[in-house]
């Protein structure tokens, strides 16, 4: 099965079958992290790379590990719902096309979630649901690679040759249902969070976007930055937290973002 939706990516996969223990699946990631140039913060030393001024050697190609998820809940058989075009023509002509400034989208659709609750009569944010800057618990660990037992789910470690990390949702189709935002969307934000937070996506499941970062958002950045999360993906507030403050807590202290869309 996984070679048959990995083979589209025409990169090097390495399939982890579902186990209890994570260890070896995050030993991998951080790994490949390390091999191709673009570090994982767990491991010792990396901070020293990414924020001080002494030359890094480059590596010897643009590559993004990421984990996959593959079987039923891949994000890869969304090639199949692709109309005119194959995953390459839909490949080259994301990578071809301008990057939106995230920024003003994230702006764009937190007005939007204004004009929508003032038309149905409430304030959004509301003060409930922005509550206090507290409570919120780190998160130091990929959360959607295991499912609700404890065991990880089927997921290929995925090398995917990208200049720049936002680049990836080009190469893996992610969202475009519901409420989740399109694949040119996710390159946009992803984009404006690497270049402000050095945050980069690291786990794709159907319907679970997970990023990985060299350390957690300072204090003072946290709630302006769960704004931002929550206009992106309300879920993660509205079924999960519960409140924008305590995702602002869990942010100040966490080095991976959770999302995830019904």
């Amino acid at each position: 099965m996984y070679e048959k939706q990995t083979s589209v990516l025409n990169c090097p996969c390495k399939e982890f079958p579902p186990m209890m223990n994570p260890a070896p699946i995050m030993t991998a990631y951080q790994e490949a992290r390390r091999r191709t140039g673009r570090p994982s913060p767990a491991q010792p030393g990396i901070l020293r790379r990414f924020f001080t001024k002494t030359p890094v050697s480059p590596a010897p190609e643009n590559i993004l590990p990421i984990l996959i998820a593959v079987g039923e809940d891949s994000p890869l058989e969304g090639f199949q719902w692709l109309e005119g075009e194959t995953p390459e023509e839909h490949r080259q002509r994301l990578l071809a096309q301008p990057v939106e400034d995230g920024g003003a989208l994230l702006a764009r659709m937190a007005a939007r979630n204004r004009e929508y609750a003032a038309e149905n009569g409430w304030e959004w944010p509301g003060q409930e649901v922005l509550g206090p800057m507290e409570g919120g618990e780190a998160i130091d660990r990929f959360l959607g690679i295991s499912d609700f037992h404890g065991k990880t789910i089927p997921l290929v470690l995925a090398e995917i040759p990208v200049k720049h990390p936002w680049e990836v949702f080009a190469h893996v189709p992610f969202g475009g249902w519901n409420e989740c935002p399109c694949n040119e969307e996710q390159m946009a934000i992803s984009k404006y969070w690497y270049e402000k937070y050095r945050a980069v996506p690291a786990v794709i499941t159907r319907d679970v976007l997970e990023y990985d970062l060299p350390t957690p958002v300072g204090r003072e950045a946290a709630m302006e930055l769960a704004l931002e999360q929550y206009a992106f993906c309300p879920d993660i507030v509205d079924q999960g937290c519960a409140s924008v403050g305590y995702l602002a807590d869990s942010l100040a202290k966490s080095t991976k973002w959770y999302f995830w869309w019904d």
